[in-house]
């Protein structure tokens, strides 16, 4: 099924916004306030396309008045505490890390685990894949508003064994680089399957990623088919040979800008049609990949607010009978 999603559009700002936004230090630019072509270098460096250097190179022919190719970036770079909707020592939430076994990845796999602090009997469990540079601060964030829903939220970094989210965006996206993806991927699957047999769940999993982790999740569906939902933004399809083992109900969320990702959406769809998966596909006009990450530019409220919505009525249809 194929649904084609206009929320309400918030109002455009002229073009040049960037600039004044940073001369008066306003939190936040919008992705309008930006020219197509820096959003467009953008993704290419947040997605190691190209490094800091090209972006640097490339964007300056978009720097107007005062804005230099560096305040560029800065302006389109996250803001985790501005945009940060749960605070981390909240009183209705039990956080803390657990350490899962993963034997056929790294070893061992560390995770940020959420939960209601008073939960009346046992709660689903939803996975959380983080983007493409490990476990920062909004994805915890994204944790952390899945407790406040009365689920036990479970957020692995895949970025452990190389010592962690290094709280930099930058060295993020360089140690990412370095992982060996195979063993990455069954640490993925054996947080998963932690989950789904936590002794405080109700025996419920589903998934919840973003970019990378969108193509995380896709790839988790295709190999657990006691996975019972799953909700990939913006991520990547899996292999056309995999889909049949795709057994839970399945949430797919498109930007409207983002032609890396959507080239292999009508391929994907066929294949899920074909092999009769129960899916969804909506897709968010005007946006841009990354427009439920709230700490940058990209982010669309109307859409994200829409995305969310269904993420969590998928998740509370299928996880709580």
């Amino acid at each position: 099924m194929t649904f084609d999603s206009r929320p309400d559009s918030a109002s455009e700002s002229p073009a040049g916004n960037a600039a004044r936004h940073a001369r008066h230090g306003i939190p936040m630019a919008k992705a309008s306030d930006f020219d197509p072509g820096v959003l467009a270098l953008f993704d290419k460096y947040v997605h190691g396309i190209i490094d800091r250097r090209a972006f640097l190179r490339e964007a300056a022919r978009f720097a107007v008045g005062t804005m230099t190719a560096v305040g560029l970036l800065d302006a389109l770079s996250p803001r985790f505490a501005q945009a940060r909707k749960v605070p981390v020592d909240d009183p209705r939430l039990r956080i803390g890390h657990i350490d899962i076994v993963s034997p056929q990845g790294y070893g061992k796999v560390r995770a940020y685990e959420a939960r209601p602090a008073k939960a009346a009997g046992k709660l689903p469990v939803v996975l959380v894949v983080h983007e493409n540079r490990g476990l920062n601060p909004h994805i915890e964030d994204i944790a952390r508003r899945l407790a406040l829903e009365d689920f036990i939220a479970i957020a692995p970094d895949a970025l452990f064994p190389l010592g962690g989210y290094p709280g930099n965006e930058d060295a993020a996206r360089e140690l990412f680089q370095k992982l060996d993806q195979a063993k990455t991927r069954e640490d993925f699957l054996a947080a998963a399957r932690f989950g789904k047999g936590l002794k405080d769940g109700n025996g419920r999993l589903a998934a919840v990623g973003f970019c990378y982790g969108g193509g995380i999740v896709n790839f988790l569906a295709t190999r657990l088919p006691d996975l019972d939902a799953a909700s990939a933004f913006y991520g990547s399809a899996p292999a056309e040979a995999d889909v049949p083992g795709i057994k839970a109900r399945l949430q797919l969320h498109f930007a409207g800008t983002d032609e890396r990702i959507n080239a292999g959406r009508p391929a994907y769809e066929k294949a899920l049609k074909a092999s009769k998966v129960r899916y969804e596909a909506f897709a968010y006009p005007g946006t841009q990949h990354g427009f439920n990450n709230d700490t940058t530019p990209r982010f669309d409220e109307a859409a994200a607010k829409l995305a969310w919505q269904r993420t969590l009525d998928l998740f509370n249809s299928t996880l709580r009978t």
